[in-house]
């Protein structure tokens, strides 16, 4: 997949970065830290700045959040109501806790996003729950286009810098993905076992 995304980026430039970023909003399993640093990385032997990749970055970021958030309009409170009301004893869930999760993202869901917009993986899917709380799209917007453009800045920044070194990036990348994601695990799993011990 690696080889793919570099030869894409190769012949189409900053086109070819905007459709690969906004596709791994969409598909978060494409590594954006590939494309950004090795996006860098290109500026310093070809005719790429590094304002242009990170704005054309950046575009691919948002476009594919709206595309994201949209799908979240879908899944509203009302339709989950419907799952709970059928899987709601095997996942051990009830409607309040549909509610209760639905106002915390309406009073905290503006720094959620901006702050898992630079946190891989999280980045991407982040945006459905944005949707499924109606956040209002103009302040999802500005909160999206902010955590992108600093998410992309350091590593296109990073790529440039580091040039055919860049790999380096990808791998302290995958380190710091790994220490939030065991960071966001634990939390889960502290947080479900007071749920559990609250409801004995």
């Amino acid at each position: 997949m690696q080889s793919w995304m570099i030869e894409m980026m190769e012949q189409f430039g900053y086109i070819g970065i905007f459709l690969l970023i906004a596709i791994e909003n969409i598909f978060p399993p494409i590594p954006s830290e590939v494309i950004l640093t090795f996006g860098g990385t290109m500026t310093t032997f070809s005719t790429l700045t590094v304002p242009g990749v990170v704005l054309a970055a950046t575009g691919g970021s948002i476009t594919g959040a709206v595309i994201l958030y949209k799908a979240g309009n879908l899944l509203d409170v009302g339709r989950l109501e419907k799952v709970i009301d059928r899987w709601g004893h095997v996942l051990h869930l009830n409607k309040k806790d549909i509610y209760k999760a639905d106002h915390w993202f309406n009073d905290y869901g503006y720094w959620t996003v901006l702050v898992c917009r630079v946190i891989p993986f999280l980045r991407s899917l982040i945006s459905i729950p944005a949707g499924m709380a109606r956040m209002r799209f103009s302040l999802f917007l500005l909160f999206t286009t902010i955590g992108t453009f600093v998410w992309n800045l350091l590593l296109v920044y990073a790529g440039a810098l580091f040039g055919e070194s860049w790999e380096q990036i990808v791998l302290f990348v995958d380190m710091y993905a790994a220490i939030i994601y065991a960071l966001v695990g634990a939390g889960l799993t502290i947080l479900l076992f007071l749920l559990a011990v609250k409801r004995k």
